[in-house]
């Protein structure tokens, strides 16, 4: 069955208050506050904003708070869960009254040794699957840990080395997919390909900054905002050297694709399809 919800993956560094974007000046397409304005349907829709991967909650609060106010949301609040704390009913009820989740940036591995055996995650995926108009959210530390798999530690090294990646288990809202932020900035082509290698049952989706990817029905997914997207495609990978390279040494691959999305283009990540932007492109 096709969840009912759809999901929202931000590479980080998303237009809001205090940010400074190159493409702001640079990119013809920019538009303020593009990403944010996508949380809800609608501005009175409870937003429920989890602060748990930073270190610095009260600094999200201050810059999320004000630009959602900008943005005219009236309807939102900030919840920093634990892992060393008991998930109670007073996490449970403000999940189950939001419309839109929306985990911040941080460290994604305190997101999902926080939520990896708690009720909350439980009832997240019942909402995500059931709930018309829900959305799951997150940016750059938050976008990574929605999927099953998440990068935790990675080298950006002048090759790909056995060993010089660290993954965990994600929230796994995405079965089929790996997720890696401010991925042009930050030149992490070369760790996602390492993780999508190692997994070839699974996209790698590397987001820019300023830039989104929104899935409906769980598969169709379509860029926003005013960076690129590039997907790694491994379903027809030939040649690597995976499973017999020694640690320390360098990895090679045959045939793995490269898909690039802007604002607007589509893909099918089920039937492996790109779609090309809404007035029909191809």
């Amino acid at each position: 069955m096709m969840p009912k919800g759809r999901i929202i993956i931000i590479g980080g560094k998303e237009d809001k208050d205090g940010s400074d974007l190159e493409m702001k000046q640079k990119n013809n397409n920019f538009s303020p506050k593009e990403i944010l304005r996508l949380l809800v349907n609608s501005k009175e829709d409870r937003i429920e904003v989890i602060t748990t991967a930073t270190s610095d909650p009260e600094d999200m609060k201050e810059t999320y708070g004000k630009t959602f106010k900008e943005i005219g949301y009236s309807n939102f609040d900030f919840l920093d869960i634990c892992d060393d704390q008991v998930h109670s009913d007073f996490h449970f009820q403000r999940i189950k009254n939001a419309k839109t989740i929306f985990f911040t940036g941080g460290d994604q591995e305190r997101i999902c040794k926080a939520l990896e055996q708690s009720v909350i995650t439980d009832l997240l995926k019942d909402k995500y699957k059931n709930e018309q108009g829900f959305t799951i959210a997150g940016t750059s530390a938050g976008a990574m840990c929605i999927p099953k798999v998440v990068i935790l530690e990675a080298v950006n090294g002048e090759a790909i080395l056995e060993h010089d990646i660290e993954l965990y288990n994600g929230l796994g809202f995405l079965e089929n997919c790996i997720v890696d932020t401010h991925f042009v900035h930050r030149a992490r082509f070369g760790r996602l390909a390492h993780a999508v290698i190692l997994n070839s049952e699974c996209w790698g989706i590397g987001l820019g900054e300023d830039t989104a990817l929104v899935i409906e029905g769980g598969h169709l997914a379509t860029c926003r905002g005013s960076g690129m997207v590039w997907m790694l495609d491994p379903e027809n990978i030939r040649q690597t050297n995976i499973e017999t390279v020694q640690k320390g040494f360098p990895i090679y691959v045959e045939n793995l694709k490269v898909h690039i999305l802007t604002d607007n283009c589509k893909i099918d990540l089920s039937k492996n399809i790109f779609l090309g932007t809404e007035t029909g492109e191809k």
